[in-house]
């Protein structure tokens, strides 16, 4: 049985944290677009209801591109991206596995996402990341988000 668990995370410097209520089993997904791919991203995404900002929201800065979808937050003391809002679920936030601070996750799947053929992957995917995106908590918990 999988158990969901309360993820505390932060960028390296510490000035932007948050939390996460997620699975402690987590399918990391690791995509190949231009911008996954010069950062070495990989994430797994939440619905976007069990993502909080608990400190640190006014040192966030915002990168997106091309379709403007996707909005890249990052810390502008030390340059961490931790978090994201992903171009394939605008509705959702995609999580920074390595930036969780507590030893709360307990298996790790990497799922490969072929975003340089985004349209075609989105196509093949999308059944799995709308589910990523839309588990249910097992508890009535509901966060504030990032808005």
């Amino acid at each position: 049985m999988v158990h969901r668990v309360l993820h505390k995370g932060s960028c390296h410097c510490g000035s932007v944290k948050w939390q996460v209520y997620a699975d402690e089993e987590i399918s990391i997904i690791e995509c190949n677009c231009s911008v996954c791919k010069k950062k070495h991203s990989r994430y797994f995404i939440v619905p976007l209801d069990h993502f909080c900002i608990t400190a640190g929201h006014e040192h966030l800065l915002t990168y997106s591109f091309n379709t403007h979808t996707a909005k890249h937050n990052f810390c502008r003391t030390c340059g961490v991206q931790s978090f994201f809002i992903p171009r394939t679920n605008p509705d959702a936030v995609g999580i920074m596995p390595h930036c969780i601070d507590s030893l709360t996750v307990k298996k790790e799947k990497i799922i490969k996402f072929d975003g340089m053929n985004f349209d075609s992957a989105v196509k093949k995917n999308r059944a799995m990341l709308m589910k990523l995106a839309r588990k249910e908590s097992c508890v009535n918990l509901k966060l504030s988000n990032i808005h």
